[in-house]
């Protein structure tokens, strides 16, 4: 059976439970949101450089990096994956561009 993000979601909430010496999660969470939120910030970087350098291994990587820091952020903010995945369901019935386009501005 493969490893989903769902199980991801999964083992940061263990691991979230784990004391700081024995879970690197538990450490990042104990740093705070912030923490947790530049982590994410530094991953999302390093993916788009091994995008643009167009190192299939790298980039597989750091995008594994990335989603595994964007569940700890989320973790810490408390949301959930199914939160997420319901904004994106509900952006599919209509195009991309529509839906961008229907966004508030800031």
């Amino acid at each position: 059976m493969p490893f989903t993000v769902q199980d991801l979601e999964q083992r940061v909430k263990a691991r979230a439970e784990a004391s700081a010496e024995l879970s690197y999660t538990r450490k990042l969470l104990d740093r705070g949101v912030g923490h947790c939120a530049k982590k994410l910030g530094e991953e999302a970087i390093e993916t788009v450089m091994a995008a643009v350098s167009e190192d299939r291994e790298r980039l597989i990587a750091e995008a594994a990096d990335l989603i595994y820091h964007l569940v700890v952020v989320l973790h810490a903010r408390g949301i959930a994956l199914a939160d997420v995945e319901a904004v994106l369901a509900e952006r599919t019935v209509q195009s991309g561009l529509d839906e961008k386009a229907s966004r508030k501005r800031v």
